[in-house]
């Protein structure tokens, strides 16, 4: 009596969370528009309503047969859904990044270095930049806040002894019009791109633009694993640029990518919360000894913060070097 106890209560929680994940997955990936999606879930929940109630009330397991093999066609429409790299895309994702290498020369064609005043006006400009990787000098975390502590944008700038900089940020490749949406990231509703950008860009537009919170971290790392790094991303460009990937909340996102990559490089790399709380990057950070390891945590959060110089820059200012003074 009590072992089939157990077995209806786990029928019954694995019906509920199976039947709110067949709604999600309905609502964000349903044509249709709102008419559409609405009309779906609200089918597929009274069909997951009536045949639990059918179940209890005949005391049979008829109906969860029913249920499972619909939920077996609604997995299988699931699985039909791909990825995609020709969509009408927003205008700061329309385009990817990729590049070749010849040597120690990188060349990144369709290095975003946009003028912003506002998230929806700006000066589109996409350049093809070359990269001697001889020069290559530094590697700085770059952590971006717009709301809790615990969650933040995680990007990686490298430097190079003339000045320069390029940021590598991973992110959701919106369609023209979407809204940003956590759950939604779950669920397919966005593909993954690699953005290469200036920092008078990608950084600045989140600071001047967005009134996000930036942070910046100088990465301690020998010259042959920043190059490996460095290279981890291109072809990440590449295979994106090649073959579409959807962006998920959880498991591949602006942290876990470049955890993978790093992990290629230092195969120890061990895992850490600060990777899924991307708010809490620098005590991770801070903990394998990637950054500077002399002062407290809080001593580098200080020292790192960008915001208040990237808000006093002008658009003919040096960004780069400006956001860096009293840094190092």
């Amino acid at each position: 009596m009590f072992g089939r106890a157990v077995l209806i209560a786990l029928a019954g929680l694995a019906t509920f969370v199976s039947g709110a994940w067949g709604a999600l997955a309905l609502w964000y990936q349903l044509p249709g528009g709102n008419l559409g999606r609405i009309a779906g879930c609200a089918i597929w929940v009274l069909l997951v309503l009536g045949l639990a109630a059918m179940a209890i009330v005949r005391k049979s397991w008829m109906p969860m047969g029913v249920y499972a093999v619909t939920y077996a066609v609604l997995l299988l429409w699931w699985a039909s859904i791909l990825p995609s790299n020709h969509r009408v895309w927003a205008g700061d994702v329309a385009r990817t990044l990729t590049g070749t290498v010849h040597g120690n020369e990188v060349t990144l064609q369709n290095v975003r270095n946009f003028t912003w005043r506002t998230d929806d006006d700006y000066d589109a400009h996409w350049e093809t930049r070359q990269y001697n990787l001889d020069h290559l000098a530094t590697a700085d975390a770059v952590l971006s806040y717009w709301g809790s502590k615990a969650i933040a944008h995680a990007m990686i700038s490298f430097g190079f002894d003339d000045g320069s900089h390029v940021v590598f940020s991973v992110e959701i490749r919106k369609k023209r019009g979407d809204q940003f949406s956590s759950v939604g990231g779950f669920f397919r509703q966005f593909e993954t791109i690699l953005v290469g950008a200036d920092e008078r860009d990608i950084i600045r537009v989140r600071t001047n633009v967005r009134g996000e919170d930036d942070y910046l971290y100088p990465l301690r790392m020998d010259k042959p694993t920043m190059r490996a790094l460095f290279l981890s991303y291109m072809q990440a460009a590449n295979t994106l640029a090649a073959k579409p990937s959807f962006y998920n909340t959880l498991t591949s996102n602006c942290t876990t990518i470049v955890y993978r990559m790093v992990r290629k490089i230092d195969p120890n790399l061990h895992w850490g919360m600060g990777l899924l709380l991307t708010g809490y990057l620098p005590e991770y950070l801070h903990k394998i000894g990637a950054v500077d390891t002399s002062v407290s945590v809080e001593k580098l959060r200080q020292r790192g913060r960008i915001t208040d110089r990237a808000l006093k820059t002008t658009d003919a200012e040096n960004f780069s070097k400006a956001i860096r003074v009293g840094l190092y």
